[in-house]
């Protein structure tokens, strides 16, 4: 939207820049009290806001949570113990962490509050949009378009607070940067490092980030854009795909950074049954880290006993159908959660390859 500005200033404005002007006379310490002052009143204002936000999560543990009996706590009392965090919080953050640790008395996966500040906030709520649209995901998305600013890493804080990268995504800004798994970011354009604050306004530009490398200090410049959660994960498995050569022979790789929808699983199929890792000597199949969401059934993908079958239309166009990998490992790690869980527990239990942590 344009703002225009009209040269011949109207008499409310000329009376705001005179009040601007008084106010601009007064000695420092008037000013400091004022200032103070109004910090005050939006810090009293917000509590109301941030006790009901607290509460709102509580009740919807108290009302949803899987197990009735809340694993044996007085749900009731775990509130009070963490009401005055919530309280006293002075920033959306401070918020999510009284939240967070009121929540990790539950001792469950699968629960955790997040907030606007931090990727997996869009990356949940655009897997799980179908379920969200019918709980308002309009009044927060209302283009309907989920999306956020970044590079393409996923990352945790580490024992410091630091922002430690577990994974870069193939074919997005911060690959072809050079970014890589372990690397720690220390701050972006000369500011503290915040994972969507820190590239907010910079959509198409360059922002140079300070990174501790295995005990050295490294600056790149990575170009930030807009990132749809779905779409990253989906041609990131895709750019992932690859042969590598060693002994003599051809290893396929494949990375499925995100499992929640039957769009991967197809996706993933269809790769395997064109070159070139079609004509791989083996696959290796890399679950670590990103999001679950898989079920059992993608299993199935490797089942030995059933046929792999080709397809072809009146048009003479040919496709594989129940597509199958004889020769398979597969990746794990601390960052395997969710339903890839359940596909590394029946890959181990039925021996349908090796498995790597």
């Amino acid at each position: 939207m344009k703002k225009v500005i009209n040269p011949a200033p109207s008499r409310r404005h000329f009376l705001r820049l005179t009040s601007m002007a008084a106010a601009s006379a007064l000695t420092p310490t008037v000013l400091w009290a004022e200032q103070q002052e109004a910090a005050d009143s939006a810090r009293s204002q917000a509590v109301p806001a941030r006790i009901a936000t607290f509460d709102e999560v509580w009740r919807t543990v108290r009302d949803r949570f899987y197990d009735p009996h809340l694993h044996g706590l007085d749900w009731s009392a775990v509130r009070e113990r963490y009401l005055p965090d919530a309280t006293r919080a002075s920033s959306e953050e401070a918020l999510a962490g009284a939240i967070n640790s009121m929540l990790s008395e539950l001792h469950a996966s699968h629960t955790r509050y997040y907030t606007p500040y931090e990727p997996e906030y869009y990356q949940l709520s655009d897997i799980f949009a179908g379920a969200l649209r019918r709980r308002g995901l309009e009044r927060v998305f209302p283009s309907g378009r989920i999306s956020y600013p970044g590079i393409g890493v996923l990352s945790r804080l580490d024992m410091q607070g630091r922002s430690l990268i577990t994974g870069v995504i193939e074919g997005t800004p911060a690959q072809q940067a050079g970014l890589l798994a372990g690397d720690v970011i220390v701050f972006a354009d000369g500011a503290p490092f915040q994972p969507v604050q820190s590239f907010r306004g910079k959509v198409g530009r360059e922002v140079v980030l300070g990174l501790r490398r295995a005990g050295a200090f490294v600056q790149l410049s990575v170009t930030a854009v807009e990132i749809e959660p779905n779409k990253m994960f989906l041609d990131g498995l895709k750019a992932s795909a690859r042969i590598i050569p060693t002994n003599g022979r051809r290893i396929g790789y494949v990375h499925v950074w995100c499992y929640a929808g039957s769009a991967y699983q197809r996706t993933l199929e269809h790769l395997l049954s064109q070159s070139p890792l079609n004509d791989a000597d083996a696959l290796i199949w890399d679950l670590r880290d990103g999001w679950g969401g898989a079920i059992p059934d993608y299993l199935d993908l490797f089942n030995t006993r059933a046929p792999t079958m080709q397809v072809t239309d009146r048009n003479g166009a040919s496709g594989l159908e129940n597509v199958k990998w004889r020769k398979p490992a597969m990746l794990v790690n601390g960052g395997t959660r969710s339903g890839k869980e359940i596909l590394a527990y029946g890959f181990k239990k039925y021996r349908l390859g090796r498995g790597h942590r």
